[in-house]
């Protein structure tokens, strides 16, 4: 992607960078003005910016702004990890895709609100020949009224510490290979991420036992996302993961968040029942599709 270079499109100019600062400076009011529709940029350049640019990989993270005398919309990109972009009309959508691909780099997917994202994964393929796929549809969810989502379960919630270093590592590994969406960061610096931050909560059994986490984003703009909500296999069923959650949804609206959100994968419909049970409402559906080459399909 080139640097610094703004190029006209559809109904405004792109200004791409390199540059996280340039970007901030540039979209950061703009991303801050629908904290929940944009939580995932808000998260993720909060974590380049106190984590350093490399945590997401070793790829140069790439953004973009549309500028038409205001900002109208905004992308990121963490290689290896999918192009992320706010809404656009079919216009600019358009428009982006052919300018990306004009470079002449490779994207190996989309991830944004369901129209952008099956506008831009059908213009990447005209402009590209590349195949697109379908691989999740998300609906995003704001906590409403929080509610205790049933009887809850024996134990009690305990903020993970330097000791359980091991056991989030693992976790975090078991938790990406289920959602099926990959490794977005590497275990071990999640892991003290986490700890450093106390974002991840375990639901204890009596027995003082680890059995289901749920954690939390950075707050940024009033916003806290709750993620990585894992049980493993042979403890579900048995309110672990649903007790984890409203402890950290709790925890983040004592701590003053002005929305607590949630992403779900629509496929699973025992944790859009569970989330909903707890108080979540939806806000917005969103979806990731894949592309590949032809040579990469051979």
């Amino acid at each position: 992607m080139d640097t610094d270079t703004d190029t006209a499109m559809g109904t405004g100019s792109w200004h791409l960078t390199h540059d996280l600062d340039d970007f901030l400076t540039r979209a950061g009011a703009f991303l801050r003005s629908r904290p929940a529709l944009h939580t995932v940029p808000l998260t993720v350049t909060e974590t380049l910016r106190t984590r350093g640019r490399s945590v997401y990989g070793d790829g140069e993270p790439e953004f973009g702004v549309l500028e038409a005398g205001e900002v109208r919309a905004a992308f990121f990109r963490t290689p290896p990890h999918w192009l992320n972009i706010t809404a656009l009309t079919p216009e600019d959508t358009d428009a982006l895709a052919a300018r990306l691909a004009a470079l002449g780099g490779s994207l190996p997917g989309v991830n944004a609100e369901s129209g952008t994202a099956g506008a831009f994964a059908a213009a990447w393929q005209r402009h590209t020949g590349a195949t697109a796929a379908l691989r999740q549809h998300q609906r995003l969810y704001r906590l409403g009224t929080l509610t205790a989502p049933g009887p809850v379960p024996p134990g009690r919630p305990r903020v993970a510490v330097e000791s359980d270093r091991e056991r989030l590592r693992r976790w975090h590994d078991e938790f990406s290979e289920s959602v099926g969406l990959g490794t977005v960061r590497h275990s071990a610096e999640w892991a003290d991420a986490r700890i450093d931050s106390g974002g991840i909560t375990f639901w204890e059994a009596p027995d003082g036992t680890p059995v289901a986490m749920a954690g939390t984003s950075p707050r940024v703009a009033g916003q806290v996302r709750v993620t990585t909500v894992y049980t493993p296999p042979h403890l579900r069923g048995r309110g672990y993961a649903g007790a984890a959650t409203a402890e950290v949804s709790r925890a983040a609206l004592a701590a003053g968040a002005d929305e607590v959100l949630l992403f779900t994968d629509l496929s699973n419909p025992t944790s859009n029942g569970l989330y909903q049970r707890i108080g979540y409402r939806p806000v917005a559906d969103f979806e990731v599709y894949d592309f590949t080459t032809e040579s990469e399909g051979a």
